[in-house]
């Protein structure tokens, strides 16, 4: 970011990297993760008459299943090499060498400034059902400096990786490491245990929470007070935009998620809500808590947002080719209309 700053540079992200720069900066134009990164991203990055990357690693949950477009003069600068168009360079250090460009620029500045991102539109909460989009507008102005955020695999990372996250953020996700949904629960629990006095906020969906969902139990037994946001939407969203959009092994059980704590707790209380609105999501946020908060977020089955299910049909693409059985009518959920 010295760098960055010095030289007035644009700066992304890859989606695994989310927090790693401070998003509130007029530099960063967003995560960039091939088609599913926005317009202005894309634009940024592919555009780029002098790009460098830094310990850019190719791998398909990080390139928006190897969607991305870098230019071919793309500098790469790895842990102990740089690679050019033409060139291979051994035993150059990350880090020296980040440091030498900045010493040797000293008193190099140029007055080009970056355009900067536009704010995000105030949006209106209602009692139309919740939706999505409504959710992810809801959530954008919650999180505050300072919060640790533990995204799950799936839709909670898709819906979130546009979002803009407040200085001194932690950002914890496993999806763009290990794609091992549960991943997040028992993550948030070792959060608040190795960060003490610092809020935790889990978004996670019923899928994944199924799997470690014991660890709530743990949670409570020590008294502990995150919020949990549970995306309820009847089973796993992510394979219905890959494959089987109505097929039985895309269901799960139907449990009482809000009535969890009570099962997990004879002797601490969580305050719980089912919230089916935007307006009374919005209501519980304003609201002072004291104790653990666990919010079951009720959306249509199908609705997901943009790019999880434009990475679903990359992931369909990707396994069994363009005709493949993912191209049967009502085989996956749609790409909607933007």
């Amino acid at each position: 970011m010295e760098l960055a700053e010095r030289f007035h540079m644009h700066v992304a992200t890859l989606n695994c990297a989310k927090g790693a720069v401070p998003e509130s900066s007029p530099h960063f134009v967003g995560i960039y993760a091939g088609t599913t990164s926005s317009a202005a991203t894309r634009e940024a990055i592919e555009g780029s008459d002098c790009l460098l990357t830094v310990g850019y690693r190719r791998v398909e949950s990080t390139t928006g299943f190897f969607t991305d477009k870098l230019p071919v003069s793309a500098m790469h600068l790895n842990s102990t090499s740089v690679d050019t168009a033409d060139e291979n360079f051994q035993g150059v250090y990350l880090g020296e060498l980040l440091q030498s460009m900045i010493d040797w620029s000293s008193g190099m500045l140029t007055n080009k400034q970056p355009a900067r991102r536009s704010k995000h539109l105030a949006f209106v909460p209602s009692n139309d059902p919740l939706t999505q989009d409504s959710y992810w507008k809801v959530i954008q102005n919650f999180p505050q400096p300072g919060d640790v955020i533990v995204v799950e695999d799936g839709t909670s990372s898709a819906g979130f990786g546009r979002l803009t996250l407040p200085d001194d953020c932690t950002y914890i996700t496993g999806a763009y490491v290990w794609c091992s949904i549960g991943y997040a629960t028992p993550a948030l629990l070792g959060a608040i245990l190795a960060s003490p006095g610092r809020r935790h906020i889990l978004l996670t969906g019923e899928g994944s929470l199924q799997m470690t969902v014991q660890e709530i139990s743990t949670v409570m037994r020590h008294d502990l007070k995150p919020l949990i946001f549970v995306n309820q939407n009847q089973g796993y969203t992510v394979e219905r935009a890959v494959l089987g959009k109505d097929a039985r092994y895309n269901d799960i059980a139907a449990w009482r998620y809000s009535e969890l704590p009570t099962v997990f707790s004879r002797d601490h209380k969580a305050e719980t809500h089912v919230v089916t609105t935007s307006n009374e999501l919005q209501t519980v946020l304003d609201s002072p808590h004291s104790t653990m908060v666990l919010l079951e977020c009720v959306m249509d089955k199908y609705d997901a947002p943009y790019d999880l299910i434009l990475g679903g049909h990359a992931i369909a693409d990707t396994d069994y080719g363009a005709r493949g059985p993912q191209s049967a009518v009502n085989a996956q959920i749609p790409m909607p209309v933007r």
